[in-house]
């Protein structure tokens, strides 16, 4: 027997006695006393009766103790409770097996000699019941090959104590073109020994030689990955080889990419499969670009930078943009392995070959259209493309800019002439002045919340992309501050509503039975069966829904804003779990979009855009509105007996319009 590998098979030993049960004569001394004790075998993939197990196992012929060396009939004690003696030695494979014993030293990165969790034979190929490979019920069969390396490749302890192992890779190879090749019956698919198995001295693979990723003699080491996907698919990798990135491969950088950067690892998909990341619809955005945008990479290699931009914004990536995976992508012009620098003649973007290349799309291209560079930039690179896209560009700020200032003066002359029309006190200066504070706060905590979510958007960029991004160190500052005064506002009217003027206000505020009559009425008015519109009091239906609506908004981005603010805290102190915050996250996030919108499409409709108002109602600036607006929007609380709340002569007023018609009825 050879010590150096006594611990390669435990339990094989038992069971080849079982084995030798049932080829050997039922008289034979030996084996009557073996089966007599070893009906069943003692390994759990190996369930059932030993003469069953061993019936089609390639050790059907050898005695027990062929492998069983240790263990002896004359010394057998039946009486003691281990007849065998105290320790009996393992089986050792290698006896007989020495070629693969001399290669099975390492797995991954556990050692055979050492380790404890280094897989035994018996783990790979059974205890009694070991079967040629191709037999399909063989564990090492390349149909069953997945499930034998996933017992241990899906083990939890195994996975916990090598932090290096990846978790359940089986199941990604299971999805992969591989994984449904070999479970299709498909014998040429790889399986994990075709990928995993290193060379041995002779330079053939072997499956009993599977090394670390991290170990240069690995099949899967970085720099051996082409080899080992050319053992299936030569011509690809020749392609490869003569590449640019294949040659990079092989002097040695370990930044160029091979097979499975490009393809994946266990999760190999099909060109043809949408989710592939050589597919059509992902290979220029997940493939290609994570290298030839890196900043360090282009510098290092001299690349010029913005490839991927300037392909989206050519004809083929709006196509591609617009979901076309028929359009030309990085490996439709500069080829799919055999990727040459456009230098090259052999390059299929050579000036001499292009052509031939565009003419694969376009044919009958002349020469002349193929030449036009794709990646350049219009604006940089070519001056006459720069030169009127210049010009253009100052063609649109002037011609927009007049359309914008020619908008304005008319906007401004409309406000002019309100401001001299005849007005009454819709709000007196507590009330505008807390107007202006909820407004200002309001729109920096949308602007400043909304640029965390959205930071890479222009108008961030512009806002807080300066110094290159620097300016976002004050995004955070500005919103807390904002908030802390759209607390204050909420204090303030607080307070405003317990005075008498805010009772008031609160009262005339409350939802009454002739708020739905007016939504109602309103309706068919929009509708055309009514021809008048409701007559509103102080307060319309529209400005209730509103000013309750910012009551509610208010309570909730507060509460959801301080639990935000002071996250470190509540979880600390108030044991508050993190699924409660990414909750309330959610809640501040989205009652944000609510407000916002709120405001644009029904508060500004209502003081700006309204055919009534336009060109706006001055009441948020001044306090003031004029009075035939107000007469228009609010006759009801224009009537004697309800006075415009703050405006002492609206009552004496109309009263005296009252009298001045009687007079004039009565003339």
């Amino acid at each position: 027997m050879r010590s150096s590998n006594q611990h390669l098979a435990p339990a094989i030993v038992v069971a080849v006695c079982a084995l030798a049960t049932q080829s050997a004569p039922a008289q034979d001394p030996q084996v009557s006393a073996c089966i007599v004790c070893h009906t069943r075998s003692p390994a759990a993939a190996d369930e059932g009766p030993l003469p069953q197990i061993l019936a089609g196992s390639v050790h059907k012929d050898l005695e027990c103790t062929d492998c069983h060396e240790s263990v002896s009939l004359e010394d057998l004690d039946e009486n003691s409770p281990t007849p065998h003696g105290d320790s009996p030695t393992h089986v050792d494979c290698g006896a007989c097996h020495e070629d693969e014993a001399d290669v099975y030293v390492k797995h991954g990165r556990l050692s055979v000699e050492s380790d404890p969790q280094a897989p035994t034979c018996s783990q790979c190929h059974g205890a009694h019941r070991i079967l040629a490979p191709e037999h399909e019920q063989s564990l090492v069969n390349p149909s069953n090959l997945d499930v034998t390396c996933n017992r241990c490749h899906t083990n939890v302890d195994l996975i916990k104590d090598n932090p290096y192992l990846r978790d359940e890779p089986t199941k990604l190879y299971t999805g992969s073109v591989h994984g449904s090749g070999v479970a299709n019956g498909r014998g040429v698919a790889a399986t994990c020994a075709d990928c995993h198995s290193a060379n041995d001295e002779d330079g053939n693979p072997t499956v009993h030689r599977i090394l670390s990723a991290t170990d240069p003699e690995s099949s899967v080491y970085h720099f051996n990955v082409p080899a080992t996907c050319g053992r299936c698919h030569p011509e690809a990798m020749a392609e490869y080889l003569e590449g640019i990135h294949g040659q990079l491969a092989q002097r040695g950088q370990t930044d160029a990419p091979v097979c499975t950067r490009c393809h994946g690892e266990h999760r190999i998909l099909r060109v043809s499969d949408l989710r592939s990341p050589v597919s059509a619809a992902r290979l220029a955005e997940a493939t290609c670009s994570p290298c030839h945008e890196s900043v360090a990479l282009n510098e290092r290699y001299g690349i010029p930078a913005g490839r991927m931009k300037s392909y989206v914004d050519s004809y083929h990536g709006h196509k591609r943009k617009g979901q076309d995976v028929h359009v030309a992508n990085c490996a439709s012009c500069h080829g799919g392995h055999r990727i040459l620098p456009h230098t090259d003649t052999r390059s299929p973007i050579h000036p001499d070959n292009l052509q031939a290349t565009c003419g694969a799309c376009h044919p009958g291209i002349t020469p002349e259209l193929a030449q036009s560079p794709i990646h350049s930039n219009a604006e940089t690179e070519e001056y006459w493309t720069g030169l009127v896209a210049s010009l253009y560009v100052w063609l649109i700020v002037a011609t927009i800019g007049l359309m914008f200032v020619h908008n304005s003066a008319h906007w401004l002359r409309y406000v002019r002439r309100r401001s001299k029309a005849n007005h009454i006190v819709r709000l007196n200066v507590n009330e505008v002045a807390q107007h202006w504070l909820l407004m200002l706060s309001f729109t920096v905590l949308a602007i400043s919340g909304f640029s965390l979510r959205f930071s890479d958007a222009w108008w961030v960029q512009l806002l807080f992309g300066w110094g290159g991004g620097a300016g976002f160190v004050f995004r955070g500052p500005i919103h807390r501050v904002a908030a802390l005064l759209f607390v204050a506002w909420a204090f303030w009217h607080a307070y405003y509503l317990c005075t008498r003027r805010g009772r008031l206000w609160l009262r005339d505020m409350i939802v009454t039975r002739r708020d739905l009559a007016d939504i109602k009425n309103n309706v068919l008015f929009f509708l055309g069966f009514r021809a008048t519109q409701p007559r509103f009091g102080r307060f319309s239906y529209m400005e209730k829904s509103e000013y309750w609506a910012l009551m509610w908004g208010a309570l909730i981005m507060t509460g959801t804003g301080m639990f935000l603010w002071f996250d470190n805290y509540v979880v600390e102190h108030w044991h508050v779990k993190k699924t409660l915050l990414d909750v309330l996250h959610v809640i501040h996030y989205y009652e944000a979009w609510l407000a916002t919108l709120a405001i644009l499409v029904w508060h500004l409709y209502a003081t700006v855009i309204n055919p009534q108002v336009y060109p706006m109602n001055p009441a948020w600036w001044s306090g003031k509105m004029p009075r035939d607006m107000y007469d228009e929007e609010h006759p009801e609380a224009s009537l004697p007996g309800n006075p415009v709340p703050g405006n002492r002569t609206s009552h004496a007023a109309d009263a005296r319009e009252m009298r001045n018609e009687k007079t004039e009825r009565d003339q």
